[in-house]
């Protein structure tokens, strides 16, 4: 008994981060490594005295590995914030102004704040800086700020390639999967900001961030036409440019808020 328990307990971990990540390992890493390169030396030194040798793209997926773990359930509702259908921009921040549920905007605050304090034990701040580094990639995903009516796109269903599956799980990893490279291939792809794209993106606030991602997931809702709509090269083609500027804007992001973190 003690044997298949184990079994579960192995099998669990593996299975459930493929089932279930935002990004999936790829996309997180993505943003984890494109961070990094943004990093002042004052946040480098203080993420590697937090971190040790564990680099953020190889932290930026224990958020979604620790799930194998019961008791990290309540974590689950970090990983996204999700809103009514039809809600614009300014819906959205009117929303997030008064927000006070368990969720990924109330919760990047909270990691914030814990992380800017000097009396945290070490073993909190490795869990609150791999968590951070987590959930700012997971809202930088659209359906991680999509409706809450289908759970984030989980429950619109889609072919892809033939196989069916549904829209979350296509912006998690399917569209990442598709370009068949590595994370550090993918990360010198896209990795091409100028200075004056990041020194906008890093002055937008975290409302913002949500907005334009929940904003670029409802047009991915609108363009689902009917059940099961098949989805393949075409749209590959045409998402590319979409996923590659969110995953970037989540490094140049994270970066920003970890500089100003450890300043």
């Amino acid at each position: 008994m003690k044997m298949l328990k184990k079994i579960v307990l192995i099998a669990s971990f593996i299975y459930i981060p493929y089932a279930s990540m935002a990004w999936g390992l790829l996309g997180h890493r993505i943003v984890g490594e494109i961070a990094n390169s943004y990093l002042s030396p004052k946040a480098k030194a203080a993420i590697k005295e937090i971190l040790g040798d564990e680099s953020l793209a190889m932290c930026a997926n224990w958020a979604d590995f620790i799930k194998s773990d019961p008791s990290y359930n309540y974590l689950s509702p970090w990983h996204y914030v999700d809103f009514k259908a039809g809600m614009s921009c300014e819906d959205v921040k009117k929303y997030l102004a008064i927000d006070t549920a368990t969720d990924a905007y109330t919760k990047i605050n909270f990691l914030v704040s814990e992380l800017k304090k000097k009396n945290v034990a070490k073993e909190k701040k490795v869990m609150y800086l791999r968590l951070l580094v987590h959930i700012v990639g997971d809202i930088h995903q659209p359906l991680h700020t999509g409706h809450e009516e289908d759970q984030g796109g989980n429950k619109v269903y889609v072919q892809w390639f033939g196989q069916k599956t549904n829209l979350h799980s296509v912006w998690d990893s399917k569209l990442i999967d598709e370009q068949t490279l590595s994370y550090t291939e993918y990360t010198n792809a896209i990795n091409h900001s100028t200075a004056a794209q990041r020194q906008a993106w890093q002055k937008e606030p975290l409302q913002q961030w949500i907005c334009d991602s929940h904003i670029l997931a409802e047009t991915l809702y609108a363009e689902i036409k009917e059940p099961e709509q098949k989805l393949s090269y075409r749209y590959n083609f045409d998402h590319l440019a979409q996923l590659n500027q969110q995953l970037l804007k989540g490094g140049v992001h994270l970066a920003g808020l970890l500089n100003s973190i450890f300043m």
